[in-house]
């Protein structure tokens, strides 16, 4: 088994020879009726939740599977028998008739599989928190542009229809001046619901450790860390990651926000000792157009819920709660009736909107394999997968630093 440093230099050493072959790769897959051929990077749970969901889109097909523990690869055999299980992700990345990936692998190993995709000339399906660290944001960037590549990060309410409403009430004529978004997400379930026991086939046989690893810290093989990575910040940011993102990316892609000019974390491990990341925490975040944003979170009690989001303009104010599907509009005008007579305007009702529940996976999907073909620019494109990864990149640098953070735009570093 190849050393880690010699891992990391051939997956980003010779960048030149994978930029010479993707160079030349087009948009092979062109006609709306075109067949997708696509690959998966990271067949673990979230790999094989988007894996069933893409083969439930028309016309698309799935030619191989790639993960460092054999283990899931013989489960996704169950899943889909044709597809060539490979333990080098860079295999699958030769196979030219490949036109896009789905990558799933833990949020430290992105941008190892991200840019050689790119560079090999794959549209990618990026789950998130698209980027680990500000170095793999920028790396991931400067791969990005010019690629000419169809990427879309898994913000998958961008693609539901809860989005769809608040973008038509997120007017100036509804909302005013806009000047706080408040979010929230909760759940009564120590380790957030992610705890999960270690197989016994959990071994240095069966894993590529050195592959898992890529650029953390080196350790000594655990099968914890493969299977409960979360809990790790070598390898995990937390809930801040795994959901705080997909919040503000909603709102941050609503209301055109940039990365936060600075940004403010607090938190604390209560009831999951075994777990490095906090499981109670605030996040608040100064944007430059002057909104202030704040998350918060825990996993000791779920009154809540885990989407209950607000937006306040001067004139109105948006509520969203993602677990019931509702979208409300409420304008300061119905407000004003204990403000006596010299109240100005008409009150107007709230405005209810039950936009349904549901998984936005399968429309957001779609969305990607329908971009695959078209060209266009999908539902969370590259940029909102960018500006969301630095939001949450600078709360966990906080956080870890104990005092507020700023983003420097120009050197696209945290200080």
């Amino acid at each position: 088994m190849p050393t880690r440093r010699k891992f990391i230099e051939q997956l980003l050493g010779g960048t030149a020879a994978l930029a010479a072959r993707g160079a030349g790769a087009s948009a092979r897959v062109s006609g709306a009726n075109d067949r997708v051929r696509f690959g998966l990077i990271g067949a673990g749970g979230r790999g094989t939740e988007i894996l069933k969901v893409a083969l439930g889109c028309p016309n698309v097909e799935c030619v191989a599977v790639a993960d460092v523990y054999s283990r899931r690869l013989e489960k996704v055999r169950a899943i889909i028998p044709k597809a060539a299980p490979v333990s080098d992700f860079r295999r699958l990345l030769d196979d030219k008739s490949v036109d896009a990936v789905l990558i799933a692998t833990p949020q430290h190993q992105h941008a190892l599989n991200f840019v050689p995709a790119l560079q090999a000339g794959k549209d990618v399906y990026q789950e998130k928190t698209m980027a680990f660290n500000s170095d793999h944001a920028r790396m991931m960037k400067r791969a990005f542009e010019g690629s000419g590549r169809v990427v879309q990060v898994g913000i998958q309410s961008t693609s539901g229809p809860q989005f769809q409403r608040v973008q038509e009430l997120a007017t100036p004529e509804n909302m005013g001046r806009v000047t706080a978004i408040h979010t929230h997400h909760y759940r009564n379930s120590p380790y957030g619901g992610w705890m999960r026991r270690v197989p016994e086939d959990c071994d240095p046989q069966h894993v590529d450790w050195t592959a898992f690893q890529g650029e953390a810290p080196p350790h000594d093989f655990s099968g914890d860390r493969v299977i409960n990575w979360r809990f790790f910040w070598d390898y995990s940011g937390g809930n801040v990651f795994e959901n705080m993102v997909h919040q503000v990316g909603f709102w941050y892609k609503a209301f055109r926000l940039k990365p936060p000019a600075r940004a403010t974390m607090s938190g604390v491990n209560s009831i999951s000792p075994k777990m490095q990341v906090p499981d109670m925490m605030d996040v608040a975040l100064e944007q430059s157009e002057g909104v202030f944003v704040t998350w918060n979170s825990g996993f000791g009690n779920r009154y809540l819920g885990v989407g209950n989001d607000m937006a306040l303009g001067s004139l109105g104010t948006i509520l969203r709660n993602d677990g019931t599907g509702e979208v409300r509009y409420v304008a300061e005008a119905a407000r004003r009736h204990d403000q006596g007579p010299g109240a100005v305007g008409n009150p107007s009702p709230e405005t209810p909107d039950i936009v349904g529940t549901g998984d936005d996976t399968l429309p957001h999907m779609q969305n990607f394999f329908d971009c695959v073909r078209s060209r266009k620019e999908p539902n969370c494109p590259f940029e909102l997968g960018y500006r969301s990864a630095i939001a949450c990149q600078m709360a966990i640098a906080s956080l870890r630093l104990g005092h507020t953070v700023r983003w420097d735009g120009e050197r696209e570093e945290i200080i």
